[in-house]
């Protein structure tokens, strides 16, 4: 498949993901009595790379992540020479994706787009459980490293076929549950990137860790998962 086409496809795929996960977030938090709560925005986001995985798997890998292209560059499973366009191609849709949603949340009257936190990211009096920087730091590490290992296993040339995208999708879901307590759950720089442009301030202050932090548990999975599959038989 073409360069381009493949980048189109993950700057779709990264708009949707942002537009549905943190859409829900934003939109149910702006209407509490939708009455989603944690549960329906985890799911919201395992749903769009479930979605997704079987919409553009096959003309990208559908990685919608700057640390799982880095992840699975280090894993051997993506050349590096288009690493750079494909993070570029995801920060563009996740960007596109948050514009979409600023414009969709402000057509309800009072909406205050920075007081509402736009589902950004973050540590300390940021955090939603005023978690630490080391405990979100430490979460957004090992969540990312359980992600990529869930993708390199389950899109394993060994693995059943045909049931990667389900295994993504619900371990995207159980992140969230587990994580958005901690950092409101990254473990994607470029899903960080997006609403964090939008809201400025402390947002843009932390990014740092939830490009770090993912990038970490990525380059780490990259390098455990293949050793321990690796077959010397």
């Amino acid at each position: 498949m073409q360069l381009t086409k493949r980048l189109g496809a993950e700057m779709f795929g990264t708009f949707w993901l942002v537009l549905g996960g943190c859409g829900s977030a934003v939109l149910a938090a702006a209407f509490p009595h939708v009455g989603i709560g944690l549960a329906g925005v985890s799911l919201a986001f395992g749903l769009t790379v479930l979605t997704m995985a079987y919409a553009i798997g096959h003309i990208s890998g559908c990685h919608l992540n700057p640390a799982v292209s880095v992840g699975l560059t280090v894993a051997g499973r993506f050349p590096a020479r288009d690493l750079v366009p494909y993070i570029v191609a995801q920060v563009i849709g996740a960007i596109l994706g948050a514009f979409v949603l600023s414009v969709i949340a402000n057509g309800a009257p009072g909406f205050d787009l920075v007081a509402s936190g736009f589902a950004t990211n973050g540590f300390g009096e940021h955090s939603p459980g005023q978690y630490s920087m080391i405990a979100a730091l430490v979460c957004e590490v090992v969540m990312t490293f359980f992600f990529l290992f869930v993708i390199l296993g389950a899109t394993d040339s060994r693995a059943p076929a045909g049931f990667a995208p389900i295994a993504i999708g619900l371990c995207l879901t159980l992140i969230h549950l587990i994580s958005i307590p901690v950092t409101n759950t990254s473990v994607n720089p470029a899903r960080s990137t997006g609403p964090a442009l939008f809201v400025g301030g402390a947002a843009l202050g932390q990014l740092w860790l939830f490009w770090v932090a993912p990038i970490v548990g990525a380059v780490i999975a990259g390098v455990v998962y293949p050793m321990l599959a690796r077959d010397k038989r």
